[in-house]
């Protein structure tokens, strides 16, 4: 895997520290973090930095493909450094945003595009349900 700061260099984009901090954040968990998740968690590293900083970050990062933007129906985004197609799973109680290993129904996007002529360049599959520390028998 390359460097983050040669990634950003290679694209024409200035690696500051804020910059290479959001991606590492999001590269280094699993936990599908919104905006304010991110500002909460650097803010005592950055104490100058804004949200604002973070939303423009989490914008460029995702325009050049660094990191996916994840709608899961809430008021917010989460944000992903797995840019590979992969399914999540979301808890409707709590929130929690989990990715789903070793599963991949997505080989079918060869007969998706087939069957439909389109030139497909990106999909997105959700499961929901009540994760186990949630589950009260829904």
């Amino acid at each position: 895997m390359e460097n983050a700061a040669l990634m950003l260099k290679k694209k024409g984009i200035k690696a500051t520290p804020q910059r290479l901090a959001i991606y590492y954040l999001l590269k280094n968990t699993k936990s599908h973090p919104s905006a304010d998740t991110i500002y909460q968690e650097l803010s005592s590293q950055f104490p100058t930095m804004s949200l604002a900083t973070v939303y423009k970050t989490l914008d460029l990062l995702t325009k050049i493909g660094l990191i996916q933007e994840i709608n899961v129906g809430e008021d917010s985004f989460r944000y992903d450094a797995n840019t590979t197609s992969h399914p999540h799973i979301i808890c409707l109680k709590c929130k929690k945003v989990e990715d789903v290993e070793d599963y991949c129904p997505l080989d079918s996007l060869g007969i998706v595009a087939e069957k439909t002529n389109y030139n497909i360049v990106s999909q997105q599959l959700f499961f929901y349900g009540y994760c186990p520390e949630c589950n009260d028998g829904e």
